[in-house]
């Protein structure tokens, strides 16, 4: 009797999830052994979901621990890793469990970039071979009870969350056997089926008749609400629905069986009698219609003797009345069962291996974190260096220092000498020719691989397109325009940042020829320096006063600043510190990551101290340059001017200003530079991403387009033909009317073989049959004035004219002992003249030589056969 259904397992397609995992790995985590170590954890998943997925399972515990682990280590990477279609791409292809497939359709599958997708399959095979190791279990002792109904109750819960969060984890319309009415199904069977383990555990222990009656109850309600919600539903094997009616009948006979021995023990004899018979009603059901699947002999043997008993008391000795089975009062239920929640980690034995990666949520808390930080150390260094670049430009335009180092008048002061030297040791006017003709080709290199990445989504794109066109509604699958929008986007803005990096370079290009003449003159040797400057008188009594000495205290100053602000700069690129552990703890206490006020609040207390030393570094160099430029105007009355002094003080203004130039020019080629190669590295990035995704859509195209093809070669090539009238009518000429009244529950025959049809007696030759099959001519029916008037013998096998023969016409069957096998059929010559054996065929007179109401001439016995032979059947 206890015969418990069990799911099938779905099947996964082989998946490679090492390296995309490696991959979104070595672009997010810096190169050291955290990077290797994750990539190490990659492999080992990979080879995790191999061993879960990648081979037939046994109906074991170890089996059912390996497939919960890969569950819980899929919940524990989907916050870390960003399965997307346009991120960590891949495509995960399951068949469905219930689906046998075609000769040439195949079996249904589906196919989707999506972790939910995979965790909803695996959890669904967790329950399918949860509900196959509690259908092994011994159920004759309480080791085994107790394993099944666990199992059960796992595998009820396992089916109810994937009900519960199935459509939500896909965004799509699901496989039939992921569906949530058919998980929904399945989740009640388990839990019917863990209410019956209970009810055989208590049957077992010999608990009180009324609990048994009452557990028993409950699972026949359990059982009745699943067959309920699966009998007009093809979603389920047929060889389910016949189960599930046979335990609805099973348990309820069992419960009206204990509540009679309670009834009997509480001497209402009457209602024992209409309880039992009730009971055996119902196994009388379950033995008539569903005997190939369970058999039911024991307990139709156990209550009919216990009806004869209580019938054969109550005539003789109680004479009680026995109710109807609606008057008799409900039995109550008793359920002890319920579904297993799903609560990750299910596995006992489970152990993370990504525990060191922080999750997806922290990283991008952080990356947001490093962008807040970039932010604000560059706002504070761009301040600085603008306000050094201010204060060169106003000591440049004031001839400072070299105003008061020029002492003869016919030497180069000693500052431009220093600058000059400066200028030659970085390089000179070469190292700025060889940097600027250097980023065209950068800039070209990072082009190309911007627009390779582009037309490879173009080309994707357009295939999509078409294809979409092509197939119209059957083309499900997410549309490659609003698939790629954040990389076009991210595109978009690359093209952005390329555009005005040319705009940059062109500005660089031009401030290089307005002042190259000026920074060639610097890289001359000091001779040719000298001669280029003009000469002037000296200005030797000015040398030792007061102003002079003032603008050399200022000068000093102002380098002193400068120097603190190198040092400043150089502090703030070197703070360091690592927020990973301020998200942790927060995503650990909320639940969630308040990133803006986080690291507004860090950043404030690391870099306050730094920012407020930028401020007040800049309000020190306002002063001083406000008392330079008065200090300049005192020592500008006090010195002598004429068109000489005045023309040597603009070319070494010129010269100061092309000092300045060239630091800066370099610097900014320098830095455009190594833009245009850490743009190449992520430009490559993006290009990979591209590949990437267009590779996955590449391989998901080919899948689909082989589903189509499948589907459509099950579809009829044409539609259904009605057939005519003649041929839908039966033998007797009329239709079979519908019936009106509800179809009984059918007697499904699942797996028998088809029987031959029965084989007729072999003829009797007659001379009423000889007449009879030798009147007809050939392909008509005989008219009713040639039919002889007496009726044919009743041994006589000839049928009427207008029936057509039971057995096909062909060649005879073996005979074997004991079997006399066919006879020969034989056809008129003139009908089929490439008949097996015809030249056998008995002698036909034309019906022409006849006269009208003559019999037909007897037709001797054919040698060669072992029959008679059978008479002509005209041809309808």
């Amino acid at each position: 009797m206890t015969n418990f259904i069990s799911v099938q397992l779905k099947k996964a397609a082989e998946v490679d999830l090492a390296k995309p995992l490696c991959k979104f790995i070595q672009q997010s985590y810096p190169g050291g052994d955290a990077q290797a170590e994750h990539c190490r954890a990659a492999e080992e998943l990979g080879k995790l979901r191999k061993s879960a997925l990648g081979r037939p399972l046994d109906k074991h515990e170890s089996a059912l621990e390996t497939l919960l682990r890969y569950y819980d280590q899929l919940c524990s990477i989907e916050p870390k890793f960003p399965f997307s279609e346009n991120q960590v791409c891949v495509t995960f292809t399951w068949k469905d469990a219930f689906d046998k497939g075609s000769l040439f359709g195949g079996s249904a599958k589906l196919a989707l970039a999506s972790l939910g997708y995979e965790k909803t399959c695996v959890l669904f095979n967790c329950g399918a071979l949860a509900s196959q190791i509690a259908a092994e279990q011994n159920l004759d002792n309480d080791e085994g009870l107790k394993a099944a109904a666990k199992h059960y109750q796992f595998a009820s819960g396992a089916f109810q969350h994937i009900k519960d969060t199935v459509l939500s984890a896909l965004n799509r319309e699901p496989t039939v056997d992921i569906s949530p009415d058919t998980v929904g199904t399945l989740s009640l069977i388990m839990l019917a089926q863990a209410q019956e383990v209970f009810f055989l555990k208590a049957t077992r222990d010999k608990m009180k008749d009324g609990i048994i009656a009452k557990l028993a109850n409950q699972a026949a309600d359990y059982y009745g609400d699943a067959y309920k919600q699966c009998q007009y539903k093809d979603t389920l094997p047929k060889e389910v629905f016949p189960v599930l009616a046979a335990k609805h009948c099973i348990m309820q006979a069992n419960a009206e069986y204990h509540q009679s021995i309670l009834a009997k023990q509480q001497k209402k004899f009457g209602e024992e009698i209409g309880r039992l018979q009730h009971a055996a009603d119902l196994v009388k059901t379950v033995a008539s219609r569903y005997d190939e699947y369970i058999n039911v002999k024991d307990l139709v043997d156990k209550i009919n003797r216990a009806l004869t008993a209580a019938k054969k008391d109550n005539d003789f000795i109680y004479h009680d009345r026995v109710p109807d089975l609606k008057d008799l009062e409900s039995i109550g239920k008793a359920s002890l069962v319920k579904s297993t929640p799903v609560v990750v980690p299910l596995s006992q034995k489970f152990t993370d291996l990504f525990e060191k990666m922080v999750p997806l949520q922290v990283q991008q808390s952080v990356s947001v974190y490093n962008q807040r930080k970039a932010d604000l150390v560059n706002r504070s260094i761009a301040q600085m260096r603008e306000a050094t670049n201010l204060a060169n430009g106003v000591l440049a335009s004031l001839n400072l220092p070299a105003a008061i180092e020029d002492v003869s008048g016919d030497t180069v002061p000693q500052s431009i000498l220093t600058k000059s030297k400066s200028v030659i040791e970085q390089g000179g006017i070469q190292t700025v020719d060889q940097l600027i003709k250097d980023l065209p080709e950068l800039l070209q290199r990072n082009k190309e691989i911007l627009d390779e990445s582009l037309r490879l989504l173009d080309e994707e794109e357009a295939t999509d397109n078409d294809l979409r066109t092509k197939f119209k509604e059957r083309w499900q699958r997410t549309p490659s325009n609003d698939l790629y929008k954040p990389l076009r986007a991210e595109g978009a803005n690359f093209h952005n940042i390329l555009n005005k990096a040319v705009q940059a370079d062109g500005q660089v290009r031009e401030r290089y020829q307005t002042h190259r003449d000026t920074i060639a003159l610097l890289c001359k040797p000091e001779s040719e320096l000298n001669a280029a400057i003009p000469s002037a008188n000296p200005a030797k009594t000015l040398q030792g006063s007061e102003v002079v000495n003032v603008l050399r205290t200022l000068l000093a100053n102002l380098d002193e600043v400068k120097k603190e602000r190198e040092q400043l700069e150089n502090d703030l690129k070197s703070v360091n510190f690592d927020m990973t552990s301020k998200f942790l703890t927060a995503l650990a206490q909320d639940g969630a990551i308040n990133e803006e006020a986080i690291s507004v609040t860090e950043l404030d207390r690391i870099y306050g101290s730094y920012t407020q030393k930028v401020q007040e570094s800049l309000k020190k160099q306002e002063e001083l340059l406000k008392n330079i430029q008065n200090a300049h105007q005192d020592f500008s009355k006090m010195k002598q001017s004429n068109n000489e002094s005045n023309l040597r003080e603009e070319v070494l203004k010129n010269l100061a200003v092309a000092n300045d130039n060239f630091v800066e020019l370099v610097g900014n080629l320098k830095e455009g530079t190594k833009f245009y190669n850490e743009l190449t590295e992520i430009l490559l990035k993006f290009q990979n991403k591209c590949s990437d995704i267009v590779f996955a859509r590449k391989t998901e195209r080919d899948e689909l387009l082989k589903d189509l093809q499948q589907s459509i070669a099950r579809e009829p090539s044409a539609p259904s033909i009605p057939l005519p009238t003649y041929q839908t009518t039966s033998a007797g000429g009329s239709k079979p009317a519908a019936s009106s009244a509800p179809t009984p529950a059918p007697r499904t025959m699942v797996g028998t073989k088809p029987q031959p049809p029965a084989r007729p007696p072999p003829p009797v030759i007659s001379a009423a049959s000889s007449s009879s099959s030798t009147s007809a001519p050939s392909g008509t029916a005989p008219a009713p004035a040639a039919a002889p008037a007496t009726a044919p013998a009743p041994g006589a096998s000839a049928p009427a004219a207008s029936t057509a023969p039971s057995q096909a016409q062909g060649p005879p069957y073996p005979t074997y002992p004991g079997y006399p096998g066919y006879c020969q059929m034989p056809m008129p010559m003139g009908y089929n003249p490439y008949m097996y054996g015809q030249y056998n065929l008995p002698y036909a007179p034309s019906p022409v030589y006849q006269n009208p109401g003559q019999a037909p001439y007897p037709t001797p016995q054919q040698p060669g056969y072992l029959f008679p032979q059978q008479p002509y059947y005209p041809q309808q």
